[in-house]
């Protein structure tokens, strides 16, 4: 009997190998393949497994939780085919995966850019500080949407989060901070100093996790939207940092 399961709760893969071992203590479970990216644990199982304790079992593993279940049984070489199956439809394309990310891009940019006109004119400068003023007040509340969750998903790779569990709360609040700074346009100087040290430290953590054979969820978005975190985080955070620095010596 072959079964897909969709969890909640995994936000790298340490939480997929966490849930995969509480599968497979079931006695009833076989085999387990989990992946935190699309949310789901595929079991193959004797008999169907009893649903309180397998809720158990992910319970004493961490937060996490069944929300749906969807039942096929298959012989050995039809699990095959079906598994190849619901893989091909559950990979997003590259597009599906990051649409969020650019058409945020896009509408902060354009905001940004009706209100760096003044006069008739188009000042470069008022855009980017607009600009920097929008991606950190839309990030930022992306993140408060499931505050735990965001610090739980950041402290897998950002260095200072690892170490100091507070931190990752705090940093929604630093980046509304920052938004609000650049809005209002007070002490910019000290915002772009704030803005290179806080995106450049946290850039370090992604380039780390980067180079590391464990793949974690980006928590850029919070909890909300399923990113890899790779260049495109790594981009995000160089992409503040050079704003700020040519805003600081211009």
């Amino acid at each position: 009997m072959n079964l897909t399961y969709t969890i909640t709760g995994m936000t790298c893969g340490n939480c997929a190998a966490k849930v995969k071992s509480a599968f497979l203590k079931h006695p009833d479970v076989l085999a387990a393949e989990v992946s935190h990216q699309d949310g789901i644990a595929k079991v193959q199982a004797d008999s169907k497994p009893d649903r309180n304790k397998l809720d158990q079992l992910l319970a004493d593993a961490g937060d996490y939780h069944i929300t749906e279940v969807a039942e096929k049984s298959t012989s050995k070489v039809e699990s095959h085919s079906h598994t190849s199956a619901i893989s091909e439809q559950e990979t997003f394309s590259t597009w599906e995966t990051y649409k969020p990310l650019v058409l945020i891009f896009l509408f902060v940019s354009g905001v940004a850019a009706i209100a760096a006109f003044d006069a008739q004119a188009f000042s470069w400068h008022h855009w980017m500080r607009y600009f920097m003023a929008g991606f950190f007040i839309v990030f930022s509340f992306f993140k408060f949407l499931d505050l735990k969750g965001f610090a739980r998903s950041y402290a897998m790779y950002d260095l200072l989060a690892k170490h100091l569990k507070g931190y990752g709360y705090v940093y929604p609040f630093l980046e509304l901070g920052l938004g609000v700074l650049y809005l209002t346009a007070i002490n910019l100087p000290a915002t772009h100093v704030a803005t290179i040290f806080i995106m450049g430290f946290s850039s370090i953590g992604v380039i780390r996790n980067m180079l590391s054979p464990n793949q974690v969820q980006c928590a850029c978005l919070g909890t909300v939207f399923k990113l890899p975190l790779g260049n495109v985080t790594l981009v995000e955070d160089l992409l503040m940092v050079a704003m700020a620095g040519v805003m600081l010596v211009m």
